[in-house]
């Protein structure tokens, strides 16, 4: 096993896309971990300190809008790069996550290849 590139915390209300994400990051040599929606990415980001996470949007308790905003306004957690990974794919949704600061936006369905060379640049430190 090669170096680990960085921590990732995957955060999706559907397990078949959350382990499909976790899977080809760890592949690709990333250390994963997993949370079912936004309440419990704010619960667990603490104990994680990923560098990259990995936001649905459309969530129940907690959806990746608020998520995002907690992450942005809480000192602790205003550096971790954040992907938001969603179906709504208009440009006032992209305007809305540039508003809040996420670094990066993707849009189901989307290419694992290309969560992973985002993924990658944003743990390196890279421009995404």
């Amino acid at each position: 096993m090669g170096e680990v590139l960085g921590k990732v915390l995957v955060v999706d209300d559907d397990e078949v896309i959350r382990q499909l994400i976790a899977v080809n990051l760890n592949l690709e040599g990333f250390e994963v971990a997993t949370a079912t929606d936004g309440q419990d990415c704010l619960d667990q980001v603490l104990d994680v300190m990923p560098d990259v996470i990995t936001l649905d949007v459309m969530m129940p308790c907690l959806d990746g809008w608020t998520t995002a905003e907690r992450l942005r306004t809480d000192e602790a957690t205003s550096h971790i790069k954040v992907v938001l990974i969603t179906a709504r794919a208009q440009d006032d949704d992209k305007r809305r996550g540039r508003g809040i600061g996420v670094d990066a936006y993707l849009t189901k369905p989307f290419d694992p290849a290309e969560l992973i060379q985002v993924v990658r640049e944003l743990a390196l430190g890279e421009q995404a």
